[in-house]
Parts: C-alpha cells; structure tokens; sequence
C-alpha cells in the first residue's frame, strides 16, 4: 500500500493490472456530511448529471460506478475504469457539509483505492488542512493520455457544494482550454472559472424522477403548488410516515389503496427533503422502524412491508410514537423544555380506529410538543362520531369512532399546539389537491410558531 501526500500524482496501473477498483470515503465529524463523485468531461464540466453521484443517485447509466454502504461522511464507489464512457475523464471526489460547521472542525477523514480486497493507495487527512471550507475534493482518478491516474487534492471550498457545482459547471478559461488541448497535466478544479447556475438537489431529483418515476414527479408538481400558495416552497423538514398494520386495515393493504397513498406521501416528502425519501414506522401490537421508501424502491414497497411486518391484532400508538421521537430527537421520555433543532418532522399518523394506549398516546403528544415534531393523524373509515368525513368507503360496512383523535387534536396544556386531524372513509376518493390541502391545513402555523418559541432553528 502507498500513502499519498497532498498534491502527489500515481498511475493506477503501477498499482494494479485490473481496472476494477473500489474508492472508500471516510470523514469523521459532528456535522451531517455528503460524499459525491462528480463525472467530469474534458473540461471538468457535469455535462451529464447523470454522473453525478450521490447519496440521491446512487449508480450512473450502465453502472460503471456505483456508491454502495452510505453513511453519514462515508459511503464506497464501486468503479470499473473499462466501461466509463469516453465523454467522461475526471471522476472527483468531494466531501461536503450540509448545514453548520466546516471543514477546519472535522476530526479526521481518509480516502482508501482497493482493488480484489486489497488497499492499494490510501490518503489522510485532519482539519489542521482546512480552515472555513465547507467543502474538500479529495481525490481524482483522471484519465491522461489514455492512462488513468490519481491525484490527492485535498483543496477546499469557502461556497460548499454549491461552490462545487458551479465549478465544475462552468467553462474553463482559453489558457486553460488550450492546455486540455493539448492533452497536457490537468488543472485543478479550484482554478476553474464559472458563471453556470447552479445545480439544485431538487432539480436533480425532478430529473430522477422523470426518468424513473413519471407518475411521482406529476404528483411532486402538485404538492410544490400547494406549499407555494402556503409559503412553504422552500422549507425542509424530515417525512415520516405511521401505518396502522392492525388487522381491521387488512382490506385497505389488499386493495392496493395503501400503496396509491404511500406514494402520494412520497411525493409531498420530495418537496420538504431533497433526499427523496420517507421514514417508515408501523404499529399494532408492537411497533417498528421499517426504514425508507426512495423513489428507487417504492413500487410495490407496501406489499414488502406487510410480508416483512405481518397484521397484528391490537392497535398501540404510544408504542410508535416512542420510537418516533427517539429516532428524530434521541429520547422517547418526558420532556418538559423546548429541544430544538435545524428541522423539524413532519409525521404522517394513518389510523382506522382508536388505540389500547390512549394514556400513553396523550403523554406522548404533551412531551412532544417541546420538540420540533408536528402530528398530522389521518383516520380511515366511517366514523360514528363528529369527525370531519369525506367521501363513501366501505359503504357503512365498518364504522370507527375517532373521538379520541379529535382529543389529540384539541389537547389542552401544550406547549404549542402540534396535531392536526381528519378522517376519510376511502383515501382515493379524495383528490390529489384535496388531500394536500388537508395535510397542509395547520402545519404551516406551526412552523411560524414552532420557529418563533425556538424550536426550529
């Protein structure tokens, strides 16, 4: 193995006859981290945002690269330098901080190329490199006169990825043209020069999802229309979505209506998180973290689910609300203090009755009041109480009584008021616009309000 210093140029074939090779991408720090490979062309121009990718596009067109164990500050890049297109000549690796903090406050990061398991070239480094950089390119693997090479950068951003995308964005200089010309060593990126617009995560995900997901895409459009007209188009916040798996919803699963309806959720969490993706949490008798439905895999997500997570008898809310609130703010106890934090949750709660728990259930939305979640509780069903109804499920074959939710809804004692309520007896009879506009009837309130008492910061 060769450890590389700052500024040192290897060919890859000293190293290793195979072009299969796999990058790992380590930063340690406190901060929430992206990692990224941008395909560069001759120019060092993302003419193709196809080939950049990241932990919202995880594989180019063919494949020949591929990110794979995401985490926060890490993730592996699986490469095969054989099958990357001609147009592509830079592969570069960056590390950016999304939010607060800079480079100069990481702990330590690294960059290993291995190839058949073993490491080959390894590249450290701390924040004694950097000082205000919210963002670093690592590393290049280039291709130079048909040889592929390495290059540890180690050259920071001021801008964040921000500054990253209009670099590589724009149109080098005549100088610097007239030297990829003529095929000579390459320009760094921090010398490139720009004046491209930048490339929004969001845009690159409406990308996606035309290519991938038509249908969500036309949804998401609807959804960004709704938050416009409630000023919330440029809000972020955290989706998670609570499913009732107890044995009364078992006709809503079988039908298909669940699945229509995770979807149109999907697309309103495409418009407040630019990952494209939901959190999944599922109760009856027990409760369950059940990961993430992405615009990658959610057709016939509902149907893997409930293989996964058979129907149970019982209906317990507590019981999810508690890991809810562990997993966003890190306790599920009493709280009696404002807990803020940079965004706030928006928690889908889909229901067809009333639960065993509902002291539990009560304690959960007073605690959680001090923290930056908001409760929106969908019941489903005909209801036998004063609960707001829309539209005929059922046809009277199952009647429940959402009295309790509406309680939820109205609990007094609060520190500010963070649930909304309304049933549907059939979730697809409501339109599209209908339903957002009933998912966005208090939410935007509690945000101002939220954001006011120190909540969202």
């Amino acid at each position: 193995m060769k450890t590389l210093i700052r500024g040192e140029k290897v060919n890859v074939s000293d190293f290793t006859s195979t072009t299969q090779l796999e990058v790992e991408v380590n930063v340690a720090s406190n901060f929430e981290m992206d990692i990224t490979c941008f395909g560069l062309d001759q120019k060092k121009q993302l003419t193709d945002d196809r080939y950049m990718i990241f932990y919202n596009q995880l594989n180019s067109p063919s494949n020949e690269i591929q990110l794979r164990n995401l985490g926060n500050g890490s993730g592996s890049f699986f490469i095969d330098l054989a099958t990357i297109p001609s147009s592509i000549h830079y592969l570069v690796f960056t590390a950016t901080i999304d939010g607060n903090g800079t480079m100069g406050m990481i702990q330590n990061g690294f960059l290993k190329i291995k190839a058949e398991n073993q490491t080959l070239l390894d590249y450290s480094f701390t924040a004694n490199d950097f000082k205000n950089e919210k963002a670093v390119i690592i590393t290049e693997i280039y291709n130079y006169k048909s040889i592929w090479k390495v290059s540890s950068v180690g050259s920071g951003f001021d801008g964040g990825l921000a500054a990253l995308l209009t670099s590589f964005g724009g149109t080098a200089s005549e100088e610097q043209a007239a030297i990829s010309a003529t095929a000579q060593e390459p320009i760094s990126a921090a010398s490139t020069a720009s004046a491209a617009p930048v490339l929004d995560k969001k845009v690159l995900l409406e990308k996606k999802m035309e290519q991938k997901a038509p249908k969500l895409l036309d949804l998401s459009k609807k959804a960004k229309i709704l938050l416009e007209k409630v000023g919330l188009q440029n809000h972020t916040a955290k989706v998670a979505l609570c499913l009732d798996i107890s044995g009364s919803m078992s006709k809503m699963y079988r039908s298909g209506k669940i699945q229509e309806f995770v979807e149109r959720i999907l697309a309103l969490g495409t418009r407040f998180d630019d990952d494209g993706s939901i959190d999944v949490f599922l109760f009856g008798k027990n409760a369950y973290d059940a990961g993430e439905i992405t615009i990658d895999n959610f057709n016939g997500s509902v149907d893997r689910l409930i293989k996964q997570y058979p129907l149970e008898g019982n209906t317990f809310y507590g019981k999810a609300m508690k890991i809810i609130r562990k997993n966003y703010v890190g306790s599920g106890g009493k709280r009696d203090k404002p807990y803020p934090q940079k965004h706030p949750v928006y928690v889908m709660f889909v229901t067809d009755g009333a639960p065993f728990d509902r002291a539990d259930a009560t304690n959960h939305i007073q605690y959680s009041s001090y923290e930056p979640i908001f409760w929106q509780f969908m019941a489903i069903g005909k209801s036998n109480k004063s609960a707001k109804k829309k539209s005929g499920f059922f046809n009277s074959i199952f009647q429940s009584d959402f009295t309790f939710l509406e309680q939820l809804d109205e609990l007094s004692g609060r520190y500010l008021d963070n649930a909304n309520f309304f049933s549907v007896e059939d979730p697809l009879e409501v339109s599209d616009t209908e339903l957002y506009d009933l998912l966005m009837t208090e939410y935007p309130a509690w945000v101002k309000t939220a954001s006011q008492k120190g909540l969202i910061e």
